[in-house]
Formats: structure tokens, sequence, C-alpha cells
């Protein structure tokens, strides 16, 4: 066995995805993603059965194990690729789900596997809900994403370089790209398509300062969310769940705390408060901190369990939404995804989630435009106005919760009150009832759509529960 955090990905197949469904006519020459995160990866994935060409561009040196790189920082805390996630992967990439298998993700049983505590239900009812999903590091999930997109035939993924600006053509539409080599050397690359996956999203507003458009609405929840994670071994005698996660109990503490499953029998513990000072930079602290946590679950778990790694911390001042779905003129020949667009609170673990599936709507928006005459004229407001209910209903569910402390900067929606009740009813509910509890984690887990808890029967069944409290 490989030693923590040296682990490698298992071979691939080198078949070429593409081949598993019909050839669609090409839309374009040649597409660019900026960005090798999890977004630019997928997105690269759904352009290579509609461009000749794709380039990905990256400013790290991208390992070839699987392990942490400087640009993704937060790569080291727990990330969660929630099932829908997983199931925009599969649909872009084949086989995904047992690539990840074969590299050591941990298979768990939805509803069962899982000990989730929160106030009134220390634990919520364990049930088989049908269906299993997997718990891997960030670096897995990457690396196994990234080398099935380098097996690609027509993806080249240039790494060691950065994007200076996204290049205008005369008439204010994309045109390509001019990206700085390690040795000081700037160069222009054309480009039909410029997808800007960037983390810090600086590219796309200097874009549009310098074609005279207007810059995005930006919408923000100060959270002041800070958060730690540590690695460690897991017992020989490990408790009977897989997973635990021990919610805070708003306003009256904001402690939270998750343990879940990674590769190389490893837990990986996350704990995190909000608005408070800053979290234990040791192993000592992070237990102490994890002994103030609303229940001892996570203490109990971890107290004598060796520690792998040090402690990482970091801190996410506010969640922000650039809104460039309402604007009328985007640059024809540019789309965006990922963080780009949004960066969602950590701790609701929808980032990639969001990204991935952002990708796969991407390719099937490609695919039913393929016999247009012009099929990238508007391509972008059909994405946002495509992706806009994913992120959206993202969005909500964070802001439900994040809203519940009062330090929380920002507009509070005016039914906050009646969206915390309405969470609480959903909750009582589904203890009870094993198919709304399937339900809520479906909606939850990005399986299926927020309205379907608006459902007439199930909407009659909440309200009546909501008017008996």
């Amino acid at each position: 066995m490989n030693a923590p955090g040296q682990f490698t990905a298992s071979p691939l197949p080198t078949r070429d995805p593409s081949q598993d469904s019909p050839a669609s006519p090409m839309v374009g020459d040649h597409a660019i993603v900026i960005g090798a995160g999890m977004g630019g990866l997928a997105a690269a994935g759904s352009l290579a059965g509609h461009f000749r060409r794709v380039t990905v561009l990256e400013r790290d040196e991208l390992p070839l194990e699987v392990s942490p790189r400087p640009g993704v920082p937060q790569s080291r805390h727990l990330h969660g690729l929630l099932d829908g996630g997983l199931r925009a992967l599969c649909a872009i990439f084949p086989g995904f789900d047992h690539d990840l298998i074969a590299a050591g993700a941990v298979p768990y049983r939805v509803g069962l596997d899982r000990r989730d505590e929160l106030p009134g239900y220390d634990p919520f009812p364990q049930r088989d809900l049908g269906w299993v999903t997997y718990t891997m590091s960030r670096p897995l999930v990457e690396g196994i994403l990234r080398q099935r997109v380098m097996r690609l035939p027509n993806v080249t993924l240039q790494q060691r370089c950065r994007v200076l600006d996204i290049v205008a053509a005369e008439d204010g539409s994309v045109a390509g790209v001019t990206y700085e080599t390690t040795q000081g050397a700037e160069l222009t690359v054309p480009a039909d398509l410029v997808v800007d996956a960037s983390a810090r999203g600086k590219l796309t507003p200097a874009l549009l300062r310098a074609t005279g458009r207007p810059l995005p609405e930006l919408t923000t929840i100060g959270i002041d969310m800070k958060y730690a994670t540590a690695i460690f071994a897991i017992p020989k005698r490990p408790p009977s769940w897989k997973v635990a996660v021990t919610y805070s109990d708003m306003p009256a503490n904001s402690r939270s705390g998750y343990v879940m499953p990674i590769e190389g029998g490893r837990w990986i513990v996350l704990l995190t408060e909000r608005h408070g000072g800053p979290l234990p930079p040791d192993i000592d602290g992070f237990l102490a901190l994890a002994r103030q946590l609303r229940t001892t679950t996570i203490y109990e778990a971890i107290k004598n369990a060796k520690p792998l790694d040090k402690v990482h911390r970091s801190v996410l001042p506010e969640s922000s939404w650039l809104h460039y779905e309402r604007l009328a003129d985007l640059p024809r020949g540019l789309l965006l995804i990922g963080d780009a667009i949004c960066r969602f609170n950590p701790i609701h673990g929808q980032g990639m989630t969001v990204a991935t599936k952002e990708a796969a709507s991407l390719g099937m928006l490609l695919r039913n435009r393929a016999g247009e005459e012009d099929p990238l004229a508007g391509l972008a407001a059909a994405f946002l106005a495509d992706v806009k209910p994913v992120i959206a209903a993202a969005w909500s569910m964070a802001a439900v919760p994040d809203f519940a402390h009062p330090e929380t900067r920002g507009e509070r929606p005016a039914d906050i009150r009646t969206s915390l009740r309405f969470r609480a009813t959903l909750n009582r509910v589904a203890s009870r009832d094993p198919e709304i509890h399937k339900l809520m984690l479906e909606v939850r887990q990005f399986i299926k759509p927020e309205s379907a808890l608006r459902e007439p029967e199930i909407a009659r069944r909440l309200e009546a529960e909501m008017a008996e409290a």
C-alpha cells in the first residue's frame, strides 16, 4: 500500500468517451478552457465532442500523482461530491464512478451509513434509502478527472502558464486569450470559444470593461466561515457509522463537525465556526474544539485516533454570486463556469457538484445546437439560463441556514422565517417517513430539483404539519 497522501490512481481505459454516443456535428474549431479545476476539466470533457481542438490552460504545475496542488489551497479540506455531481461526471465520462472505486473511493449507503446529528435528532433516523454514493479526497476526484481529460485525443492540457487576458476582436466578441509562459514569453492563441473556469474570476470582468460593457450585479452573504481540517487513521475498531455530521444549534452556537472516510484507510475531519475567532493550529487545539461540539460523537471517535497530517485552516468571509445571467450583452464566444460565476459556502459541499452539473448542461446544449447554422450565437445566454436553476437552488439551500445566524451579513430574504420553519418541518416529517426522507436527500444531493418538494401532495402535507406545529 502507498503511504498516506501518496496514492496513485489505477490505470484508466484508453477509449474516448465520445465513442459512447453517436458523433455530433462540430460547432467550432478551437475551444480554450481557463483553469484545470473541477469545473474546467469537466467543461473540457463536454467540449471535446463538439470542437476539433480543446486546450486547457492551467497556472499550476499539475501533479502526476494524487496530491494537493498550490492553486487549490482548499483542496486539503473536506470536499463532497454530491450524487448529482457524480452522475453529471458519469454522463460526461462513462464509467467515472468505477474509476473512483478502483482508486480507493469509499462507498456508503445513503441514509444508513451516515450519522446526522441535528438539534432534536441525535441522531436523525438511519435507514437504507436505496442508493450508494462515495467519499474521497478532493485531490483524488480531481486527479481521476484530470487523467480522463488527458486521454481525450483532441484535448491538450497546457500547465505552468498564466492567462493574462481574454482577447476581444474589433466587434467586441472573443477572439482568444493571451497567456504567459514560465520563461516570461507572452503568447496569443485564437479560439472560437473561451470558457472562464478560473477560481479568481477576474478575467471576464476585465474583458467586459475593455469592451465597454457593464459589470454583473453581485450578491454576497457575509458568513465569516472559519474551518479547520485534520486527517486521522481510521481505528481498527471504527464506529458503526461511516460518515458523521454534528450540526450546530444556531444561533446559540455555530460550531459544526464532519467526519468522512477517504482513500487509504483515513478519516478527513472538518470543524467549522462562523463569526468567531481563529481556529486552533495544532492537533491538541483541534481535539479541544471537537470536544466543544454540541455532541461528543466526533470527539469520541478521533480522540485516540492517530493524526496523519498537520491541521490546515482556511477562512471564507463571504459567499458570492456574480449575476452574469442578468447581462443583456455578453461577448460572443465567452462562457463562465464554476467559481467564476458563484462561490458557495464550503460547508454545504455544493461547489464541485454545481460546477460538474454546469459542464454536463453545456454538453447537452452544444449537442442540441450542433445542427444550427450558427450554434455559437446566443450560446452564453442560453447556457446561463439553463444553469440558473441549479445555482439558485444551491444558493437558496445554503442561504437559509446561513441567515439563521444573527451576525450573517447581507440582505435577508423576506421569507427567511418561513423558510426556516419549512426546513424544520421537512426534517420533522422526514424523520417519520422514509419516502419523504429519501426525497429530501435526493433534492439536497441534486438528483431531483428543489421543486420536487413543492409537488401538490408533498406541499399539502408539509403545510398541514406547519399549521399543527
